[in-house]
């Protein structure tokens, strides 16, 4: 059975828009992402002698990128930890799953999903209020939705106890809840 092959003279062409298109959502930051990007180039250069040619090339740049992520986040963690504490989070808007309480769940948006242009203006105001969750909280917020990562590897990676993880999430769910209600309903 041959092994996959690598070719780096064509990674930045067959995959660098691809990786970037990975990475901005999951980082937010179009500078930041670019040299993920690049950080993903590198440290596959510098590792191609030991590509054993099981995966396919792209499933392996893409898992050199999503550490780099990880990475990024650990050293973001490191930067700014400020220990969150969950006094004065009394309100439960959230259920034991994670999921919005009847009382509290946001009403109807009108999102029409199948809408292209709609979709990307909901996109568009996502990315900012996205932008306004402190640095811990975007972190936690991606890790959990875009990379799918559970509770006890994000508190890993961010070196903060589960605790404070619980709190930066519902902090981030109630900052994204009424920053959308108020700039995409506003719109609409």
């Amino acid at each position: 059975m041959p092994k996959n092959q690598l070719n780096p003279d064509q990674w930045v062409q067959l995959y660098a828009d691809a990786l970037y298109n990975y990475t901005l959502p999951r980082v937010n930051d179009t500078a930041v992402a670019e040299d993920l990007v690049q950080e993903t180039f590198i440290s596959a250069w510098k590792a191609r002698d030991s590509f054993k040619g099981e995966a396919a090339e792209k499933s392996w740049l893409f898992s050199i990128c999503k550490n780099k992520i990880i990475d990024h986040y650990r050293k973001k963690a490191r930067d700014i930890m400020q220990p969150m504490s969950a006094t004065g989070v009394t309100d439960n808007f959230f259920d034991e799953a994670e999921h919005w309480t009847k009382q509290d769940q946001p009403g109807e948006w009108g999102i029409d999903l199948s809408n292209t242009v709609e979709n990307k203006e909901f996109y568009s105001v996502l990315t900012m209020c996205r932008k306004k969750l402190q640095e811990m909280q975007e972190a936690a917020f991606s890790m959990k939705y875009l990379e799918d990562m559970d509770a006890a590897e994000i508190c890993k990676v961010l070196g903060i106890t589960s605790s404070n993880y619980w709190v930066l999430i519902h902090r981030a769910k109630l900052q994204l809840r009424t920053c959308l209600e108020k700039n995409w309903l506003h719109i609409k």
